[in-house]
Parts: C-alpha cells; sequence; structure tokens
C-alpha cells in the first residue's frame, strides 16, 4: 500500500553535487561556479562550503560519483539478459538521466583540462572495454563494438534533429543484431 508521506528529500550535499552536474552538463565548467551551485541548489555559499570547501573538493565529489555509477553500469553490462554488446550499444543513446549527465559532466571537466576527469573516462572506458572483450573474445572485435557506440552516441546526441543514421528503434535492432553477427564468437 503506497505511502501518504513524502519521498524522502535529498540531503543538501547531494543535491549541490546533482547542481554542480547539471551546470557543467548544461553549460560549461566555467559557469558552474561555488555562486552558481549553490544558487542552482537551494543552499547558501557558506552550506555549499560546509560540505565543499572549494571547487576542486566539488570536482571530486563529482567523480567519487562517477567511480560509483560506472561500477553500477558495468555491472548492469555484465548481468544484461541480451548480454554486454546489447546492453553498452543500446545504452550508448543518450537518455535524460542522472548517468548521462555524470558522463557529460565529467567530459566537460575533461575539456577544460582537468586530468582526473580524463584519467576517469579513460578508466570508464577500459573497464566497459574489458567487459567487451571477455563477451566477444577478440579484441579488436570488441573495439569496433566501442566504436560503434560512439558513433551512435553522437549521431543521436549531437544530430538529434537531422540523424538519418539511426531513425527508429528498428534501425538500432537492425544494427546490433548486425554487430552480434560480427563480433560475438559462435557459440
Amino acid at each position: 500500500m503506497p505511502s501518504d508521506s513524502p519521498a524522502p528529500s535529498r540531503s543538501a550535499r547531494d543535491r549541490v553535487l546533482d547542481a554542480f552536474e547539471e551546470l557543467l552538463a548544461e553549460q560549461s565548467e566555467r559557469a558552474a561556479t561555488l555562486d552558481a551551485v549553490a544558487a542552482r541548489a537551494g543552499v547558501s555559499k557558506g552550506g555549499l562550503l560546509y560540505h565543499f570547501a572549494s571547487k576542486e573538493a566539488l570536482v571530486g565529489g563529482v567523480l567519487d560519483r562517477f567511480t560509483d555509477l560506472i561500477a553500477d553500469d558495468v555491472e548492469q553490462m555484465r548481468a544484461a539478459p541480451a548480454g554486454p554488446v546489447d546492453y553498452f550499444l543500446r545504452t550508448s543513446i543518450p537518455t535524460d538521466s542522472r548517468f548521462e549527465r555524470a558522463i557529460v559532466a565529467i567530459a566537460r571537466l575533461a575539456q577544460a583540462a582537468d586530468t582526473r576527469a580524463r584519467d576517469a573516462l579513460a578508466g570508464a572506458q577500459r573497464v566497459w572495454l574489458a567487459v567487451l572483450e571477455e563477451a566477444v573474445g577478440d579484441p579488436l572485435a570488441a573495439r569496433m563494438v566501442m566504436l560503434i557506440g560512439d558513433g551512435m552516441y553522437y549521431n543521436t546526441a549531437l544530430l538529434p534533429a537531422t540523424n538519418t543514421v539511426l531513425r527508429d528503434e528498428t534501425d538500432v535492432d537492425e544494427l546490433i543484431a548486425l554487430v552480434r553477427r560480427i563480433a560475438e564468437p559462435t557459440r
């Protein structure tokens, strides 16, 4: 039976991290000032500084979250009923999710020359590649799957209105079937 009580609100710390990620993803690293983050999170600047003493500390908090999100994603990838290749390619199409926002936020930090963010993205890529290699048994085929996933992301995220490559779910299904025929070992 559903409860009449409201869902617990996110902690001030989580709201600050959410706000920082949102500003990074929507605008840029430069736009994500402490003042802007505090305003977006609905906390005072003192409240923000209580949880994160500096912008560097905020970056550290977002990177820690990203590490946890990647671990969860890899777990889901390994356990996916249709297998890691299908999971990886289907999740290469952007969604309006917390995970997607985190990836874009980390990418913005990397674009601003944050080496920790670059290392975090490289680490995510390595772990996804390792799971794909386990699934397909061929390092080159696994890299092909990753590059196709990157292309799917590019076409659907950066060219949503003019995307003529992946027009609908049928196109995605057919592409995944083709990739599986090429990349996955026969059983």
